[in-house]
């Protein structure tokens, strides 16, 4: 009940900031699966394997730190909100272009384009939110926040089940250009971070470079969480699709049901452990998470029927996203004041590129070993369950931290 008159409490400023951020990164994610659905259409069309096809999203992960720092750089210069404005449009314009790619080459280099716009919006909206709404609300928000990732992967879930026998995988992309409408919203109804606006009249600001200099074991540290992270969710979701159409034959009805059953365990575990993290900690919430996802590997990966799989799924994205829920709100905690902006979104990312052969290496694996695909992302799972949990044991407690516009001065790290 506490917690439903914190979220009460939001003024309608705050909570449009909440509303954006969290479209924002559904409409990313959903923009981002609908290419994890046609990877075998598209290697079909274009007469080549799979493998060669998943490179298209080894290529908008490893993009995805330039889009971070770009966007994160304008962020802390211009200002969370017309960057976000700015991104959004550029990865709606470009998923709408790769709809009329004439090659696989074409398609390749317009998913590693989208993978810098990909890679903006989540450390500008993450930023925006954590910096408008009252400090008491950040680990639930945190959790909505992070679940607009698996918000977009049901979406496009439901869109290929609906959509594809009929448009195919070229007007699948084309549908990807919806989320140029939120601009709108954002244009009319989100105002600027206090956070930013505040540090605005500071006279003397520490430059960007000087606090990264004076935070490279944090900076450090934050990367290779991120990488563990990243390899959590991209290594149990974005082969999943191919993993029930080959390994397990299913059609595109039945794989279109089970991804919306796991990623709505998803959104459960992210909100349900950011929540969570409130009570016990950003560390432990997390820790607890990541080692769910342990005895769930089997149910998960080597299950036969529908039934167990769905239910599989839903308990591994209940785990996944559930410590996936606290990274905004930790990320932005730990964050050093002046590149709050840039910061959590560069180390994501960062990560994202330490793990984007990930799934390159698992389809590979897998065509090489009679369509495996249950073995290899069980192993990758087991692996960096653990890493995470020993990560996040050695890193710092962040909850109550105060942000500049919270507090008279800045921090004394500053």
């Amino acid at each position: 009940m506490s917690i439903m008159s914190d979220l009460r409490s939001l003024t309608p400023k705050q909570r449009s900031a909440v509303v954006a951020s969290y479209l924002g990164w559904t409409l990313d994610a959903f923009d981002f699966f609908i290419m994890t659905f046609v990877l075998t259409d598209i290697a079909k069309e274009f007469n080549t394997e799979v493998p060669a096809v998943v490179e298209g999203l080894f290529l908008t992960l490893a993009m995805r730190p330039v889009g971070a720092l770009l966007f994160g750089l304008a962020a802390d210069k211009f200002g969370r909100r017309p960057t976000l404005m700015v991104d959004v449009l550029l990865y709606s314009a470009v998923e709408f272009a790769s709809g009329f790619a004439p090659s696989l080459t074409v398609l390749l280099i317009l998913r590693a384009i989208y993978g810098v716009a990909m890679g903006g919006e989540w450390g500008v909206g993450a930023s925006l939110t954590m910096e408008t709404i009252p400090a008491k609300t950040r680990g639930i928000i945190s959790g909505l926040l992070q679940a607009g990732y698996p918000s977009g992967y049901l979406l496009a879930g439901v869109a290929y089940g609906l959509l594809f026998d009929h448009i195919g995988w070229r007007g699948m992309f084309m549908v990807g250009a919806a989320p140029a409408l939120l601009v709108l919203y954002i244009r009319s109804q989100v105002e600027e971070s206090p956070a930013f606006t505040a540090r605005q009249h500071v006279v003397k600001r520490p430059g960007i470079w000087s606090v990264v200099k004076n935070h490279v074991g944090l900076l450090v540290y934050a990367v290779l969480l991120m990488a563990a992270f990243n390899s959590f969710s991209h290594g149990s979701q974005d082969l999943y699709p191919t993993f029930l159409k080959v390994e397990h034959k299913f059609d595109t009805t039945t794989v279109s049901i089970l991804t919306v059953v796991l990623n709505v365990g998803a959104i459960i575990g992210g909100i349900g452990f950011g929540l969570l993290s409130e009570h016990i900690g950003r560390r432990w919430a997390i820790i607890i998470a990541a080692l769910l996802a342990l005895p769930v590997i089997p149910l998960w990966a080597f299950s036969t029927t529908p039934v167990m799989l769905g239910l599989g799924a839903f308990l591994m994205q209940v785990a996944v996203q559930g410590a996936w829920g606290v990274v905004p709100v930790y990320l932005n905690e730990i964050s050093p004041e002046a590149i709050r902006g840039t910061f959590p979104g560069v180390v994501y990312q960062l990560g994202n590129l330490l793990a984007s052969k990930n799934q390159v290496l698992q389809a590979q694996y897998a065509k090489n070993n009679g369509d495996a695909y249950g073995f290899i992302m069980a192993v990758v799972i087991a692996i960096v369950a653990l890493a995470i949990a020993i990560l996040t044991f050695f890193g710092r407690e962040s909850r109550g931290t105060v942000f500049a516009h919270q507090d008279s001065k800045l921090p004394a790290s500053e």
